[in-house]
């Protein structure tokens, strides 16, 4: 018989063998502090005019008691210091309850590059239209199960948002429908193993979160074994998955004041470099 467990089940874990073993992570606790990892993506069929073209990714704030809002309001700082052309927010801005939802877009707003955002399953767990609305009130395009033809460096791209996978919420069918099939595409969703539903060999780059990059890593290989067991086989960065790529997040929430302590799993700001991949 096959065991599955939950996310929180996986990091509750984890958390409790940090704390059984006294590991302690100051640095990635402390109250602003995030990474920033650069990845360049060599991708089949995309618009030459986008050779070059910068993206920023974050995900999972979990906006509230567990996570500062002084390193929100820093990555956003520091997105803007970054100048991509154009940004990825990729769920859970929320976590069990609705008391921080009015405070979502107060520590997002700002971002100067056109931004785009799909939501995660804490947020459908406690008010996704609420969510939704608060994002898209500060300017962003919030997107569930759609997509959008935008014009960047005068080309089109096309930006496909997945709703989350973990309650049910996806249907890539639809995300694609009428989606054009060439050019310049990127999805958001939340959870990595939608990727496993997207067509293959498409030329796609989808951006994840969901798992914070497992939270707590101790021994190599433990972490994403766990994860694996849980039917998380992606955890966090750069994957191949059925000929595209996919590229998972490690979040911004939690690390200080909250039991979901951040060890060897800091808080990230992702950014990306597209390159027109060589013909074969």
């Amino acid at each position: 018989m096959r065991i599955r467990f939950s996310r929180r089940q996986v990091l509750a874990g984890a958390v409790g063998a940090a704390v059984t073993s006294g590991v302690a992570n100051a640095t990635s606790n402390h109250a602003e502090y995030f990474e920033i990892t650069e990845t360049e993506l060599p991708i089949a069929g995309l618009d030459p005019a986008h050779e070059g073209l910068r993206i920023a990714q974050i995900s999972d704030l979990h906006v509230g008691m567990a996570t500062p809002d002084g390193r929100i309001y820093k990555v956003v700082r520091e997105i803007n210091r970054l100048k991509p052309d154009l940004v990825l927010l990729t769920g859970d801005y929320l976590t069990h309850s609705a008391d921080p939802l009015p405070r979502v877009p107060l520590v997002l707003h700002g971002i100067d590059a056109p931004t785009f955002a799909v939501l995660g399953n804490h947020d459908h767990y406690v008010d996704a239209a609420g969510v939704r609305k608060g994002i898209e009130r500060i300017g962003y395009t919030v997107l569930q199960n759609e997509h959008t033809v935008v014009r960047i460096r005068n080309a089109p791209l096309t930006v496909l948002g997945v709703d989350d996978g973990r309650t049910g919420s996806d249907d890539v069918a639809k995300t694609f429908a009428g989606a054009p099939r060439r050019g310049t595409r990127i999805v958001l969703a939340h959870t990595p193993p939608t990727a496993e539903k997207l067509p293959e060999n498409a030329g796609l780059a989808c951006f994840s979160g969901h798992t914070h990059g497992g939270q707590v890593a101790l021994i190599p290989g433990l972490t994403e074994a766990v994860f694996a067991r849980a039917g998380q086989p992606y955890v966090r960065g750069l994957y191949q998955v059925n000929g595209n790529h996919l590229y998972v997040n490690r979040g911004l929430g939690f690390g200080r004041g909250s039991i979901f302590a951040r060890i060897n799993s800091e808080p990230e700001l992702s950014m990306f470099t597209l390159r027109c991949a060589p013909k074969s």
